[in-house]
């Protein structure tokens, strides 16, 4: 499979931006990094953003699953995934462990789902929609390469300041009846990702209180998108 490479325009306000999402490569690393430490501040773990090890990880083992949208010559935006073999029935993991902690060295070519590792926007350039290009772009690879599903767990982060009231499952059944918004939830869902299940003990993370929901989106074109 060729580099991905596409170019298209994107908003602020009513000013095209043109943007580039395409593969990333060592030379992107410090970028990268950046992205990571603006995306995620404290309290997120800060030992969870990405190491230049990891990032080699990434280009060397899933280079397809290895994007970034760059902006006046800049990544401004990242998004990694990894091929595994997932099956509905038996699904329970935590981020570490379907992930080998990021480095993604457990990636199976001949696996059924591309799994999402991490997303990440720079805060400056969040109004953009970068975001739901990169997610789109990641359904492209999914019917590039035949798989079944896009599946990934979004974390909670709304859910600490209401959960002397809500359990999750409350919490998560309110964002679907839109009575009210998580950050990344409701982003998936405008994505077109839908909700599997609630995962708890998924990441180690204080605004979710470590849960998260694992949401998919099913390859129309595939065989076996239904199972």
């Amino acid at each position: 499979m060729c580099p991905y490479r596409k170019t298209l325009y994107v908003f602020e306000g009513d000013r095209p931006l043109k943007a580039v999402i395409r593969s990333y490569t060592k030379e992107d690393f410090p970028g990268l990094i950046r992205i990571q430490q603006e995306s995620f501040p404290p309290p997120f773990p800060p030992e969870l953003w990405w190491s230049e090890e990891q990032l080699l990880s990434h280009i060397t083992n899933f280079p397809e699953g290895a994007l970034c949208v760059e902006i006046n010559g800049e990544p401004a935006a990242s998004v990694t995934g990894l091929i595994v073999d997932y099956n509905p029935m038996h699904g329970e993991h935590t981020w570490e462990e379907i992930t080998d902690a990021g480095y993604i060295r457990n990636h199976r070519p001949d696996g059924n789902t591309l799994y999402i590792v991490d997303i990440g926007v720079r805060p400056r350039y969040r109004k953009l929609g970068l975001g739901k290009w990169l997610m789109q772009s990641m359904y492209e690879v999914v019917v590039q390469l035949g798989l079944a599903r896009l599946l990934g767990g979004g974390r909670l982060p709304g859910y600490r300041k209401v959960a002397g009231t809500l359990s999750p499952e409350d919490y998560v059944r309110e964002v679907l009846e839109g009575k009210r918004k998580d950050p990344v939830m409701t982003f998936l869902l405008r994505c077109g990702r839908t909700p599997l299940k609630l995962a708890p003990n998924y990441l180690e993370d204080e605004e979710s209180l470590n849960y998260a929901m694992l949401m998919e989106w099913r390859n129309p074109f595939a065989a076996w998108s239904e199972s």
